[in-house]
């Protein structure tokens, strides 16, 4: 199976953020929930939505996942158009529309190596936690220059290689979880291992050899998204200058401790924290303007 199949089948099996919230057969229920876990855990992102100012602009979202920003965007005036590799993450997508009755201009199945829209149609670009699941991101890189218009501009977020969940979380502490668990299995402890997660990361190290799997990036990547993850990369602001070499980079900031993998910060004051999450956090956000030519 290619590379290409292999991730949108992953996506397709494993929606974005499902795991958070649980499945729901309520879809207006299942929404709801997911949208207050999301900006309860994230409430940097809706600051950063109102700072697009996309009210009557035309805004490509590439990579949907459960629609929840695609939402905020529209209902913040956007001309929205959605494109994402995953046929379930555009069904649901759907369905949140239809569910909300909220307006949009289109929404496409397909993958960002070739944006199915005419060169110079986009004001606004924007895409959370996606680009970095693209292994030929140099292919996007040309098309999203040729779909933003010259005087454009692109919000992308992307996983923070400078940040505690990458330099601390990845590549100390998971890592020296993960020998425990491979001894504990090893010692006859398999059996009372009862979390998927953890059967899955079992699964790898004896696919790859524990000494292998605990390498980078194979070992980043699957722990980024769930142990069946098949592609991720960490940025600093030098491989976003490399991999978007189209553009210019405006400004960018970084949120988001991932406080999830990493409970004992909350521990830490809140101001702490939050300074912290501004200089380490997992999320680069990056805002790209097209290079003169």
């Amino acid at each position: 199976m290619s590379m290409p199949e292999q991730i949108r089948n992953f996506w397709d099996r494993y929606p974005c953020g499902e795991s958070l919230v649980g499945k729901n057969d309520n879809w207006e229920a299942f929404f709801r929930n997911y949208d207050s876990f999301r900006y309860r855990t994230e409430g940097h992102i809706l600051n950063e939505l109102d700072r697009l100012d996309v009210s009557g602009r035309s805004l490509l979202e590439i990579g949907i996942g459960q629609a929840a920003d695609s939402e905020q965007l529209i209902r913040r005036g956007a001309l929205w158009h959605g494109l994402d590799f995953s046929a379930e993450a555009v069904a649901r997508a759907k369905h949140r529309f239809a569910l909300f009755a909220l307006p949009y201009r289109d929404i496409q199945t397909g993958s960002a190596e070739r944006i199915p829209y005419p060169d110079d149609s986009f004001d606004v670009i924007y895409s959370h936690g996606v680009l970095h699941h693209i292994p030929n991101i140099r292919a996007v890189n040309r098309e999203l220059r040729r779909v933003l218009k010259p005087d454009g501009r692109a919000a992308i977020m992307l996983y923070a290689k400078n940040s505690l969940n990458y330099r601390l979380s990845v590549n100390v502490i998971r890592r020296a979880l993960m020998v425990l668990l491979w001894g504990f299995a090893t010692l006859g402890g398999q059996r009372w291992i009862r979390s998927e997660v953890l059967r899955g990361h079992l699964a790898n190290a004896r696919q790859f050899g524990l000494l292998n799997y605990l390498r980078n990036p194979l070992f980043m990547m699957r722990n980024t998204d769930g142990p069946a993850n098949p592609y991720s990369k960490v940025y600093d602001l030098a491989d976003v200058a490399e991999d978007f070499s189209e553009f210019s980079i405006l400004d960018h900031r970084v949120h988001f401790l991932n406080e999830r993998q990493m409970p004992f910060l909350r521990v830490l004051p809140t101001a702490l924290r939050q300074r912290l999450a501004s200089r380490y956090g997992w999320h680069l956000w990056v805002f790209l303007g097209k290079k003169e030519t």
